[in-house]
């Protein structure tokens, strides 16, 4: 399961919780309203597990597109001097989407 999907279902748990939560306050039910606030945070945990998955993935692709730039300026290959320099803004974009 990729990690926009656990982002998804996160951001479900999460709003089903509030919903529940709200619900609880509204009939003063303090056990549904635990439940509920149980929930919402259970999404947003699940949310955050997979943006850091997604950070770290994104480290790992910079640092090898960075590895690969570095490696085709040594050698002359434009390409993999190209390739790398593509790979490492991919991992930086990743990063920057996950924060």
């Amino acid at each position: 399961m990729g990690n926009g999907t656990e982002r998804v279902k996160g951001k479900a748990t999460e709003i089903k919780g509030a919903v529940k939560a709200t619900v609880g306050d509204l009939t003063h039910n303090d056990q549904l309203h635990a439940e509920g606030h149980a929930e919402q945070a259970e999404g947003q945990s699940r949310q955050e597990l997979a943006k850091a998955k997604e950070r770290v993935k994104g480290a790992s692709e910079e640092v090898t597109g960075e590895t690969k730039h570095a490696v085709g300026t040594l050698t002359g290959d434009d390409h993999l001097e190209a390739e790398g320099e593509a790979e490492a803004q991919k991992g930086k974009a990743r990063q920057g989407l996950n924060k």
